[in-house]
């Protein structure tokens, strides 16, 4: 048994921190580690991706792709997810599982921008009916060949709508 006067950390488990700019005997004096003038030996210095002068790698590098201004966020849940969560009793199989039934049951935290059913195995029960916004290829035919079906907002597209007018 320990006494309370023989109580010490495990060995290694905290490392002193070195104070820089004590003299020379400390082997971190005078200009403490920082080298010899220039701009990192002063403080306030933040030159990310500075490369003196010469052009930065990430500005080197070719543009690519598009990346939206205010994309959506979805809840991706995969269904042998949701086939565990009926299982479990937290969900209920005959009635519509949509983005309330699936908050009040746990599945996710908060709406977002919707639901998007990804996955394409584990999913066994019968006559189950989804109310989301995007369902994988892979999910759609497991969900189907279970016996259940798929509600999806109807596409709208502008190119559609502008060959209509």
């Amino acid at each position: 048994m320990t006494r309370l006067n023989e109580l010490r950390d495990n060995p290694g488990s905290y490392k002193i921190r070195t104070r820089v700019g004590r003299g020379i005997g400390s082997g971190k004096g005078k200009t403490a580690g920082r080298g010899v003038k220039g701009q990192t030996s002063r403080t306030g210095v933040a030159i990310n991706g500075f490369e003196g002068g010469q052009m930065p790698l990430h500005m080197r590098m070719p543009k690519r792709g598009f990346n939206s201004y205010n994309p959506k966020q979805w809840n991706q849940v995969r269904i042998d997810r949701i086939q565990a969560y009926i299982d479990a009793g937290k969900l209920d199989a005959k009635g519509v599982i949509d983005v309330a039934a699936l908050i009040a049951a746990g599945v996710v935290r908060r709406a977002k921008d919707g639901v998007r059913l990804i996955g394409s195995e584990g999913f066994t029960s019968k006559k189950v009916t989804f109310k989301v916004n995007y369902a994988t290829k892979g999910a759609l035919a497991a969900i189907e060949a279970a016996g259940g079906k798929v509600d999806l907002p109807a596409a709208t597209s502008t190119a559609v709508d502008a060959k209509a007018e």
